[in-house]
């Protein structure tokens, strides 16, 4: 029987990441590369917590940073966490998101080299490698099956959309699995979280175009708070801030309503995003534990997509005010 992990465990990692959070991109140092002259000059604010000197040219230069500091960051953890088994929570939507772009790009005969993030459970080269070969085996068992019946649907229809619903159904799906599996009550939240997020973009985006019930369906994922039965009521003929009402969404679901009328949709994806922030900011609280992990580990993809944000902006030109409306909340 293997030994049971304790908080106690994590007391070396716990005080090693709250040292560490010192280096995290907090609202400041946003702003600071927000208001930096050139994106040179905001790539030198990342210089100052940790990024590897990148010349801020290309979306390819960026990714190849965004890409070294992730890689990073695992293999920190890697290196002392207790349970590695939380850390690959956080690397199952790499997983799926390669094998999208690997189908996609055998369906029109493309290289897939450029799109690929080599931050999954399964290196990036060989999970391609794997699909083209038809080699399921070489995936992890959970991803087997959904990912030959998305290759078989995109190869019989040609329509992506189908193959990613296959695809996204499945993702979540694991990822919570795997969460409950690490017995976290806050990573088990923060993934039910995620799902309710994600289902309610669903349904706000269907009705924004129109769609009908059949594919607000394909569309909804099973395992968060707001059964799908409770979604699909409340978009279809009750109101979806009655239904998100009692959870962190409740705002986000207002804005949503708001959206489907004629607002501003990128008012409620912000904030369908804060609410997921909020939920995992919850380890704050804690000195120490596997929610320290927990919360770091969502503050750098916070962090990740801000860069992102922050430095497209900057190499397109893009004025700061434009910038701010698209960045999240941040996690410090």
């Amino acid at each position: 029987m293997a030994k049971k992990i304790k908080d106690t465990d994590y007391l070396f990692l716990s005080a090693r990441l709250r040292a560490m959070e010192q280096k995290l991109l907090t609202g400041a140092r946003m702003e600071r590369m927000i208001d930096a002259p050139t994106a040179a000059d905001a790539a030198r604010v990342l210089g100052e917590i940790g990024y590897g000197d990148f010349s801020p040219t290309s979306d390819q230069e960026l990714s190849r940073a965004l890409a070294a500091e992730r890689e990073k960051v695992f293999q920190e953890l890697y290196q002392f966490v207790p349970d590695r088994s939380v850390v690959d929570v956080f690397k199952v939507k790499y997983d799926y998101h390669n094998v999208k772009a690997v189908l996609k790009s055998l369906a029109v005969g493309a290289d897939t080299g450029r799109l690929l993030v080599d931050a999954g459970r399964v290196p990036a080269e060989k999970l391609a490698k794997a699909l083209e070969e038809g080699d399921y085996t070489a995936l992890p068992e959970k991803m087997q099956a959904p990912c030959r019946e998305a290759h078989e649907v995109l190869s019989a229809t040609g329509d992506p959309q189908q193959s990613d619903f296959i695809l996204d159904a499945a993702y979540y799906q694991e990822m919570l699995q795997a969460a409950q599996a690490t017995g976290s009550d806050l990573l088990r939240r923060y993934v039910q979280a995620t799902i309710d997020a994600a289902n309610l973009r669903s349904a706000v985006r269907t009705l924004r175009m129109h769609k009908g019930g059949e594919f607000l369906r394909q569309v909804l994922f099973d395992g968060g708070t707001v059964p799908v039965d409770r979604v699909m009521s409340a978009a279809l003929g009750g109101s979806l801030e009655d239904a998100f009402r009692s959870g962190g969404l409740r705002t986000a679901a207002e804005l949503g309503a708001a959206a489907i009328r004629g607002g501003s949709l990128t008012a409620f994806e912000k904030a369908c995003d804060d609410a997921v922030t909020v939920c995992a900011a919850q380890a704050k609280a804690v000195p120490f534990g596997v929610e320290v992990v927990i919360g770091y580990l969502v503050a750098k993809e916070i962090e990740f997509t801000a860069v992102r944000v922050i430095m497209a902006g900057k190499m397109a030109g893009i004025s700061g005010g434009t910038i701010r409306e698209r960045l999240r909340e941040s996690y410090v």
